[in-house]
């Protein structure tokens, strides 16, 4: 058995933290905990978009044939029809783009993708639930491991520590304090109070509506809805609504999303998630054409999400500690490539780190690498989940969507389907592998 160079403490079980935990699999001689907040590593909330490039990455760690029984389906390099795009803001709708993928998009729900994730674990990896961390302490230069607190008065001692504990970090915020003491100390005023004011997630400005209709509810009101076979975006001024079927067509997802310009970057008043009422969501989409309104009428019971990001930051490292996922980079949701992105982060730092360059004295250098190569990638794909929801949204531009002729609308509207395209196709036309092998060149 060889002996071990070191050990790495993953906090938070969700799909980024679990994807490194088996990432790192494939290198037996480090040790690998995870800790995770929650009573389980099930995970509740939206499914995961997996697009080509995330699936190319699922490959590699022998995950896309268990994951592809869940799904009943895996991406091909096949040209797929993925989504029909279609203005409805207005009395009659008007298609305008029909979105044609290499692959497709695959959705996983949450739990099932958390299931296959643990069933690819070691027996030897140790995986805790009831663990909220705290804090970290770690000494400015090694010898001398990592010191973890966790909520229940629990210690425990790492070598590198991961923060993959989501858009409210406690890793986060104990790492950009630290880089923040820091700053301060060597009399950099201006970065620590940027550090400190990008510890809390903030408001995109964006609510999310989410449920899913009965297909025989739906059928009994609309037999000819394309909803039942068709992948829609309808979209109009300040909001759109993305509908697909599930579970071999027994039911409609609905994902309703409505913006309040002006509120990016601020708080939120109440709850993140929180149970409304059908007619708030009819009130929002009050004016849109028939075949949306009888869609939302066959809701029973929408949930509202207010869909929070985080501030871009200048590192994702601090000393033996990183971040991924959304504890570096939460993301507006327009795009389907959160979780995508929290999988790269998870496959390129488990190769730096399993990398036998990487030792317990050059751990520091791996995480300088996996910083420089992700972080400007990560906030370039946060930027353009915000342009496409702007187009999603028609906002962004003084163009009157709503008060010109005709010809001119559609003409304008064939111009943004080519922009929605150009801004999206690296999901489906590029790899991670350039990266991982500049990630490489660089220790």
């Amino acid at each position: 058995m060889s002996a071990k160079r070191f050990r790495v403490a993953i906090c938070g079980g969700g799909i980024g933290g679990l994807t490194c935990a088996v990432a790192l699999s494939k290198y037996p001689d480090i040790d690998v905990y995870v800790y995770e907040a929650g009573t389980s590593f099930a995970q509740n909330g939206p499914g995961c978009g997996v697009w080509l490039r995330t699936w190319n990455i699922l490959q590699k760690l022998g995950l896309d044939q268990d994951l592809a029984k869940i799904a009943g389906t895996q991406p091909t390099d096949d040209p797929v029809s993925t989504f029909s795009f279609r203005k409805s803001d207005r009395a009659e709708g008007i298609d305008f783009l029909q979105l044609t993928t290499r692959g497709g998009l695959l959705g996983i729900h949450r739990s099932d993708f958390s299931r296959v994730l643990l069933q690819h674990l070691p027996s030897t990896y140790r995986t805790h639930c009831f663990k909220r961390l705290l804090s970290y302490r770690q000494r400015s230069s090694y010898p001398g491991p990592i010191e973890l607190v966790f909520a229940d008065g629990t210690t425990a001692t790492c070598d590198v520590l991961i923060g993959a504990d989501g858009i409210k970090s406690s890793v986060r915020r104990s790492l950009l304090r630290e880089q923040g003491y820091r700053a301060r100390a060597d009399g950099r005023q201006r970065d620590y109070d940027h550090l400190l004011d990008s510890v809390d997630p903030v408001w995109s400005g964006t609510l999310a509506y989410t449920a899913v209709i009965s297909a025989e509810r739906l059928k009994a009101r609309a037999p000819q809805h394309r909803a039942f076979d068709q992948p829609t975006q309808y979209l109009g001024k300040n909001g759109y609504i993305l509908v697909y079927p599930i579970a071999q067509g027994k039911i409609i997802n609905v994902a309703g999303f409505h913006t309040r310009p002006g509120r990016e970057n601020t708080s939120f008043a109440g709850p993140w998630i929180r149970r409304t009422e059908r007619d708030e969501l009819l009130s929002a989409y009050s004016r849109w054409e028939p075949e949306v309104q009888v869609l939302l009428e066959c809701i029973e019971k929408p949930s509202q999400w207010a869909v929070h990001t985080s501030k871009p930051l200048n590192s994702y490292v601090s000393g033996r500690v990183v971040l991924l996922g959304d504890a570096a980079h939460a993301m507006e949701p327009h795009q389907g490539t959160g979780a995508g992105q929290a999988i790269e982060d998870a496959y390129l730092l488990a190769t730096l780190l399993g990398q036998w360059r990487t030792t317990i004295d050059s751990i520091p250098h791996a995480l300088r690498s996996y910083d420089a190569i992700r972080r400007p990638f990560a906030n370039d794909i946060v930027r353009r989940n915000r342009l496409t929801g702007n187009q999603f949204m028609f906002l962004g531009d003084n163009f009157d969507w709503d008060n010109c002729p005709d010809d001119i609308l559609r003409n304008r509207l064939r111009h943004l389907g080519g922009a929605i395209m150009n801004n999206w196709d690296w999901a489906w036309s590029t790899t991670i592998d350039e990266s991982v092998a500049e990630g490489i060149r660089m220790l």
